[in-house]
């Protein structure tokens, strides 16, 4: 069985854990082999060099778009990459050759970018092209660094590895991202030896460019199709569970089981993805399952997510959300009947590239929920020059998900819990398919709503 499986950052940066738990303990005999992996980079090190993905407070990228001294925030950066490494001398890194390795990593990304700013004060290029240029750069250090060690610590442990460098570096190739893993992986030996392939690929279309800081989940399912696995794994901090633990707490955060591709993609529309869902697509329509399990508890099966998959008991099966959403109400008298109206609207969304998370209409009215984020003072006035009453609310949206929900009473079930815990709703939508009801809330509701729907739809039918 060949699987192809993902670490996650913060997985990544317990690599004993990693070590022990994922590439040692499932293992008998002393064969590892058959598996491919695909690492992040370490905790925080991708906000380091481009943004917070939280917070956005900006990395080095922003540094190089501000002209500022980049160069020294490079250098401090490789302080800190040569004190994680400090940290795996006791599982048997090399450390004279891992700091080798991310010195001269990091020196080559310094005169990238310093030949990248040199064209830009030319004033003769696109600006945009060169920033997207100097991303990807920036964005593919972390991954090298993580899978460089990874290898050097698993042979320094006596398990054979193969370092596959997808970043480009060292060649000037002009390569689709499919090529260049087309070309990475046609000499690999599975059977003797675990690849250990960094998350980011350099690629002619820029992964960054298309898929953002979902890069190593397209790295990870375009390796899956390629080598046509038996299984894509991903390994996270927490099982993919009823909540989020953090809301919730461990107890009462129940381990889903099994769910289909579909409840994913809901899941992935509210930034909960357990895997990025352009990256989800290509495994989907190749019949290969994903399964996500939890890194530190190694002998838990994880969550199984199929095409195909209808849990046999109607039930809710994950409470998810966010609370960093506006909604936004166009609301005009002259709407009613008008054939086209809904469409008028959109074009103004699509604009400014604004996609909509929930959408929730009647005669004279047409409330969408978008990230708070995408939200801007032009797409406002431009509603406002051309409708009769615009309303924009700071909003939360909660989320009651499952593969077979859609049976009398669930719907009951959860209104009547926000009701109860005096939780009003602002704008409700479910379609046909019947696998996700979104209800928009009170922004200071959200954690409550988070554990009273776990409470009483996953919890009491866990």
């Amino acid at each position: 069985m060949l699987t192809v499986e993902k670490i996650g950052g913060t997985s990544m940066s317990k690599f004993h854990d990693v070590l022990q738990n994922i590439i040692i303990g499932p293992c008998k005999d002393g064969y590892y082999y058959n598996r491919i992996f695909i690492v992040s980079a370490y905790n925080n090190v991708t906000n380091w060099l481009l943004e917070h993905k939280k917070t956005k407070e900006p990395g080095i990228y922003q540094q190089f778009v501000n002209n500022e001294n980049y160069n020294k925030a490079l250098f401090e950066l490789l302080d800190k990459l040569i004190a994680i490494n400090k940290t795996f001398a006791d599982i048997n890194l090399d450390q004279d050759k891992a700091n080798e390795f991310i010195t001269h990593r990091i020196n080559q990304a310094k005169n990238y970018l310093n030949n990248l700013a040199d064209v830009l004060a030319s004033g003769y290029v696109n600006h945009n092209s060169i920033l997207l240029a100097a991303r990807e750069i920036l964005s593919s250090i972390g991954e090298a660094h993580s899978a460089y060690n990874s290898v050097n610590i698993l042979e320094n442990n006596g398990i054979n590895a193969t370092f596959v460098d997808l970043c480009g570096f060292n060649d000037s190739e002009y390569l689709t991202i499919d090529e260049r893993i087309h070309k990475a992986f046609r000499s690999v030996d599975f059977c003797h030896s675990i690849p250990v392939v960094t998350g980011y690929t350099k690629g002619t279309e820029g992964i960054m460019r298309e898929f953002d800081r979902g890069y190593s989940d397209v790295t990870f399912s375009k390796i899956a199709v390629e080598v046509k696995a038996d299984e894509a794994v991903i390994h996270k901090e927490f099982h993919l569970s009823s909540a989020d633990p953090n809301i919730v707490g461990l107890k009462k955060s129940i381990p889903v089981g099994f769910t289909n591709y579909n409840v994913a993609d809901q899941l992935a529309d509210v930034g909960m993805e357990a895997i990025h869902p352009k990256a989800s697509k290509p495994l989907e329509m190749n019949g290969i399952n994903i399964r996500v399990k939890n890194t530190f508890e190694p002998e838990h099966p994880g969550t199984l997510i199929s095409k195909d998959y209808v849990g046999e008991q109607s039930k809710v099966e994950i409470i998810s959300g966010t609370d960093k959403v506006v909604a936004i109400e166009i609301h005009d008298p002259l709407m009613v009947g008008q054939v086209g109206f809904d469409l008028m609207v959109m074009q103004i969304f699509q604009k400014y590239n604004i996609s909509y998370i929930l959408k929730a209409t009647n005669a004279n009215s047409i409330t969408q929920v978008i990230w708070e984020d995408d939200f801007c003072d032009e797409l406002y006035n431009e509603l406002k020059e051309k409708y009769y009453e615009i309303t924009v609310k700071p909003s939360a949206l909660i989320c009651a998900l499952g593969t077979n929900i859609a049976h009398p009473g669930i719907l009951s079930k959860a209104t009547k819990a926000l009701a109860e815990n005096n939780i009003n709703i602002d704008a409700f939508s479910q379609s046909l398919k019947q696998v996700n009801m979104q209800f928009v809330i009170n922004r200071e509701d959200f954690k409550k709503a988070i554990i009273v729907m776990n409470d009483t739809l996953c919890v009491c039918n866990g």
